[in-house]
């Protein structure tokens, strides 16, 4: 047995802006909350203490220090947790699903509303630094990509079935590369000499030549040129995207999340790429996914939201610390 393994995995993830999200959320004595993105565990821990704290300086007892139920698809994120010690709390229930069925699942629990829900959208360092996971263009490594490991498309498949339209269309949208048609046109005529397998096949089409291999530590490693690494991160975003359908996703656990807050609830969501911020900024303003803003007979707005925060950065110490935090935006509502 690996002696490791009983040590908490401190670096699955780092989450960023912790304690703006907490303040964000108004955790409320007895309440009820829902971390749609358990991950490394920093936000679900960081709740749970603050439902304890409010718990004890309200005089209430009946609560019961409130309800905070976890989300993630991955398992990996239980077996954190568990390291971690979460799953010592007595009001803490884990999910094991994709966060587009939140509406099932707080049925399922008899949650009828909510005091608050918190997002992370971002993707965990566990996720990016596990070779074998292919969400990473610097390993060699199966080109997988999806979270739930139990099911679905892989990258792989995506890649080897996908017509040569519909892989330029996920890369023009997914991934916002101007390079798209042309790269998709390279992968369906690769394809056709061998199916693409691994994160190695892929690299090199981006590179429009074979990659370089190097071991480090035991782990086979790719040798990507710094001026194509940001393209590299496009096309693999891309892919993980569509691997994981996380637009879709996302739009119906903000739907969900409307109809389940009550008055005075409070939803953060932190976002990293441009995409999902367009999707998380329009729906706090709106209401409603095509962003369309609505007014009544007067021309006063109407929305079941207050925007508290429009769009927070991480300050530059944070950066310093955990600079995974530089693309991250905080975006805070209260439901009227």
């Amino acid at each position: 047995m690996n002696k490791d393994k009983d040590k908490p995995a401190v670096e699955y993830h780092i989450p960023a802006m912790l304690n703006e999200t907490i303040l964000g959320l108004k955790i409320q004595p007895g309440g009820i909350y829902v971390d749609v993105t358990l991950g490394g565990g920093g936000h679900t821990s960081a709740i749970l203490d603050a439902l304890q704290e409010v718990q004890m300086g309200s005089g209430v007892q009946e609560s019961r220090n409130g309800r905070l139920y976890s989300f993630d698809q991955d398992l990996d994120a239980l077996e954190n947790a568990r390291l971690l010690g979460i799953d010592k709390h007595e009001n803490w229930q884990f999910v094991h699903s994709n966060f587009r069925y939140l509406r099932n699942f707080m049925d399922y629990y008899g949650v009828e509303q909510i005091n608050g829900l918190l997002a992370d959208l971002g993707v965990s360092f566990h996720h990016f630094d596990c070779p074998e996971r292919g969400f990473s263009f610097r390993y060699s490594a199966p080109l997988d990509m999806r979270m739930n490991q139990t099911g679905g498309l892989t990258a792989a498949d995506i890649l080897n079935t996908y017509s040569e339209e519909e892989l330029a269309r996920i890369l023009l949208i997914y991934g916002e590369l101007k390079s798209a048609k042309p790269l998709s046109k390279r992968i369906v005529k690769t394809r056709e000499q061998a199916p693409l397998l691994r994160t190695e096949d892929l690299v090199s089409i981006v590179l429009g030549k074979k990659v370089q291999e190097f071991r480090n530590s035991g782990v086979q490693e790719l040798d990507v040129p710094a001026a194509a690494k940001k393209d590299m991160a496009k096309v693999f975003q891309a892919l993980r995207i569509e691997v994981n359908d996380e637009m879709g996703a996302l739009r119906e656990m903000l739907m969900a999340a409307k109809d389940l807050l009550k008055p005075g609830g409070r939803i953060a969501i932190l976002t990293y790429h441009s995409l999902e911020d367009r999707i998380v900024k329009n729906f706090l303003r709106s209401g409603n996914l095509d962003g369309t803003i609505e007014k009544d007979f007067y021309g006063n707005i109407l929305t079941p939201f207050k925007v508290l925060e429009k769009g927070l950065t991480a300050s530059v110490d944070e950066v310093e610390r955990n600079p995974r935090a530089r693309s991250a935006k905080l975006r805070v509502a209260e439901k009227i």
